[in-house]
């Protein structure tokens, strides 16, 4: 079974994510790597020189085209945008949502244009929030508050939540 973080752009998915792997003997896959891997360049210039739509399709099919079990996956922020991409998660493991505030994602990412988040034309970083936030809900198994946490904290949480949930199908 995968484990798939999902959340806001600096909730920790990536940093998170490596060390849950790590402790629970997991592969560790961050599709936002596997796009740049894919495209030959970084986040930010994908979608400098080839514009949104296309970064989308690539972010989508990043998970449509992925096979793998066991694996701990940090997703891209903007991957709730995309049902069937999903659907495939949640079909392949549990979804935690990683939850952050605007006001802590807004101390924590300082320039969103270099991060490489997408952020559709006339929409501001609220805006964002506000979109994915519902979508953040929707898919989640498990949700985790991460405003107060330490890396540590989440990392202790998530394989908590994770014990919990296995446990739950067992019975």
């Amino acid at each position: 079974m995968n484990i798939i973080l999902i959340g806001m752009p600096g909730c920790g998915k990536s940093t998170c994510g490596v060390l849950v792997a790590k402790q629970m003997c997991k592969s560790f896959l961050d599709t936002d790597l596997l796009i740049q891997e894919n495209e030959g360049m970084k986040l930010s210039q994908i979608l400098e020189k080839k514009g949104i739509e296309y970064f989308e399709n690539a972010e989508r099919n990043s998970v449509l085209t992925l096979y793998t079990r066991n694996c701990i996956i940090a997703t891209g922020g903007s991957m709730v945008c995309y049902d069937d991409a999903m659907q495939k998660l949640k079909q392949d493991g549990i979804v935690i949502y990683l939850e952050l505030s605007y006001k802590n994602m807004m101390k924590r990412i300082r320039n969103f244009k270099t991060r490489g988040v997408v952020l559709k034309e006339g929409y501001t970083p609220k805006d964002m929030y506000d979109e994915r936030i519902v979508l953040y809900k929707k898919y989640a198994d498990i949700t985790i508050d991460c405003n107060r946490n330490t890396i540590d904290n989440t990392v202790a949480r998530i394989i908590e939540e994770i014990d919990k949930y296995e446990k739950q199908k067992e019975d």
